[in-house]
């Protein structure tokens, strides 16, 4: 039977990050790095039932909170998009220090723009499947924006800290994370990949729209693919049976240690 080991690693600024490592039932056959979702956290249902999903078909899976969110350490307030990158690299040594890889990058919304724009940082990673994602982290500043007209100032100081209510969730954020965020170029990362990319996105998602996938999937270079999650919410949260869809899907795509991802997955063209 398939196990999950409570880990910890250090993070970008120093703190302790909380992790689960999905172990499956004898040796993996690869394994894989998920990278939640703007201000989500390592225990969200729909990153859960893939992680195991994923253990009982033969990949382990390590998922983890990013610096000041779940069970990690540190202060949110303090963190940016770069941070971020910082803590992937880092989640990325440690699971090659435990189980070897990771082969596969996963990343859920922003969680997905992380991975992309890791994924050059990240060279055994053999690739990349992102589940919602933004085409630029322009995308949340418009949101934070909206959300803390204050900090869209241009007078504002990067220290510059306001509240901002996200999915009925309040945290503090500094005009630093949006002056980050505006500094990468997601699609050239995109452009640059060098390795087969798995876009999942809902054609309803209220929150990344569909059109975003098109723009990932245009600047994207072959081997890509592209899954429709039909009628899903962003945060496949709704129907558990949109979780197993991507689960089966990036088992059946992913590469195995040694040998080549099975006939790249599926090919779907977004019109």
């Amino acid at each position: 039977m398939p196990m999950t080991r409570v880990v910890r690693f250090p993070g970008a600024h120093g703190g302790e990050l909380a992790a689960r490592l999905e172990l499956p039932d004898g040796e993996p056959r690869a394994s894989a790095l998920f990278a939640h979702c703007f201000t989500c956290s390592k225990d969200l249902k729909s990153i859960v039932r893939i992680s195991r999903e994923l253990a009982e078909r033969g990949i382990a899976v390590l998922r983890f909170d990013f610096t000041g969110l779940g069970e990690s350490e540190g202060d949110f307030a303090d963190t940016d998009f770069s941070s971020n990158l910082e803590d992937l690299v880092g989640a990325a040594d440690f699971l090659s220090e435990e189980v070897g890889g990771p082969e596969i990058l996963i990343g859920h919304s922003l969680g997905g723009a992380a991975v992309l724009a890791a994924g050059e940082r990240i060279p055994q990673a053999r690739a990349v499947a992102t589940l919602g994602a933004p085409s630029s982290t322009g995308h949340l500043v418009e949101t934070l924006s909206e959300a803390a007209p204050e900090l869209a100032s241009s007078d504002a100081p990067a220290g510059e800290t306001a509240e901002v209510t996200l999915a009925g969730r309040t945290f503090e954020v500094r005009r630093q994370l949006l002056e980050d965020l505006s500094e990468h170029r997601l699609l050239e990362s995109v452009g640059s990949l060098g390795r087969p990319l798995l876009l999942f996105h809902s054609p309803v998602d209220q929150i990344v729209a569909i059109d975003h996938a098109a723009r990932l999937y245009e600047a994207a270079r072959h081997p890509k693919s592209f899954v429709s999650l039909d009628n899903a919410d962003h945060l496949l949260l709704d129907d558990p049976s949109h979780s197993a869809l991507v689960a089966r899907v990036l088992a059946a795509w992913a590469p195995s240690r040694g040998r080549s991802l099975a006939g790249h997955g599926p090919r779907h063209h977004l019109e």
